[in-house]
C-alpha cells in the first residue's frame, strides 16, 4: 500500500508592509460609508486585523449630496475616537476629506479651512464619466493655495482612455495618484483593473487606499495583501502611506 503525504501550503507572507490606510469612509452617518457608530467600530476592527495601525479617513464633501464641513467631520471624528478609547481598540484614526470637484470646491479652497493630510496633501475626485473642463485650472488653484493635489482612485475614471497620454499629463501637472487596492483584484470591474495594473507598472502610484465603505471592502484588502501583485506595487512605486 502506498501512502501519499501532502504538505499543507504555507500562507504567503509579503516582504513589504502597509500599516497606514489612506481614503476610507469610516466616520458614522456622514456619507455613503458607515451608517452607524457600531459599523464604524466593526470596520476599524477589521482594518486592524488587516495589519493597519493608522487610518486617515476621508468623508465625501459634495455640494449636491454630502454637504459636510470640516466642523461636522471633526465632531464625528471626536465621537469615534471616544468610542475607540472606551473599547480599548489600539488604532490611530485621523480625518481629512475627499473633495469632489464641483461648483462649491473653490469656495472650500479659499475658505482657509480645508481638511488635508500629511504634508499638505489634498485628496480630490472628479466625475467618473466626464473630465472637468477646467481640471488644469483647479489643479493650479490647489497648488497656489499651498496644497499638493492627490487624485483619488485614478483607475476608476472612465473618461480616461489614452492611458499613457492622459495619466502622464496629470503627472506633469504635479498630481499624485492614490490607487484603490481592491481595483487590482477586480473590485471595480475589468477596466479599472487594467488601468490599475498600468499605473503600477509605470511606477505612477503614490498612495494606496482601501476606499472602504463597509467591512466587505476591507476583507478584500486582507486577501490582496497575500497576492504577488502586492509586492509588485512596492517594487515599482514609491508608496508614501507609512510616512503619513
Amino acid at each position: 500500500m502506498t501512502f501519499w503525504f501532502f504538505r499543507k501550503k504555507e500562507k504567503r507572507v509579503s516582504e513589504f508592509t502597509l500599516t497606514a490606510d489612506l481614503h476610507s469612509h469610516i466616520l458614522p452617518a456622514i456619507d455613503d460609508g458607515a451608517a452607524s457608530l457600531e459599523e464604524s467600530i466593526a470596520m476599524l476592527k477589521t482594518i486592524k486585523e488587516a495589519g493597519y495601525n493608522k487610518v486617515i479617513t476621508t468623508p465625501h464633501i459634495m455640494a449636491d449630496i454630502y454637504r459636510n464641513t470640516p466642523k461636522i467631520i471633526r465632531e464625528k471624528l471626536t465621537l469615534l475616537r471616544d468610542k475607540i478609547a472606551l473599547q480599548g481598540l489600539d488604532i490611530e484614526i485621523n480625518a481629512a476629506a475627499e473633495y469632489y470637484l464641483d461648483d462649491g470646491f473653490l469656495e472650500h479652497l479659499t475658505s482657509g479651512d480645508v481638511l488635508s493630510f500629511g504634508d499638505n496633501y489634498l485628496l480630490f475626485e472628479t466625475s467618473y464619466m466626464e473630465r472637468p473642463i477646467n481640471l488644469e485650472e483647479i489643479i493650479f488653484e490647489i497648488q497656489a493655495a499651498g496644497f499638493k493635489p492627490v487624485l483619488a482612485h485614478p483607475e476608476r475614471y472612465r473618461y480616461i482612455s489614452d492611458l499613457e497620454k492622459e495619466y502622464s499629463k496629470l503627472k506633469e501637472f504635479g498630481v499624485l495618484f492614490q490607487l484603490n487596492l481592491n481595483s487590482l483584484i477586480g473590485g471595480y470591474g475589468k477596466s479599472a483593473k487594467q488601468k490599475a495594473e498600468f499605473l503600477v507598472k509605470k511606477g505612477w502610484v503614490d498612495f494606496l487606499g482601501s476606499d472602504a465603505h463597509s467591512v466587505k471592502h476591507i476583507e478584500g484588502i486582507k486577501k490582496m495583501k497575500n497576492l504577488d501583485i502586492f509586492d509588485t506595487i512596492f517594487k515599482n512605486n514609491t508608496i508614501l502611506n507609512d510616512n503619513l
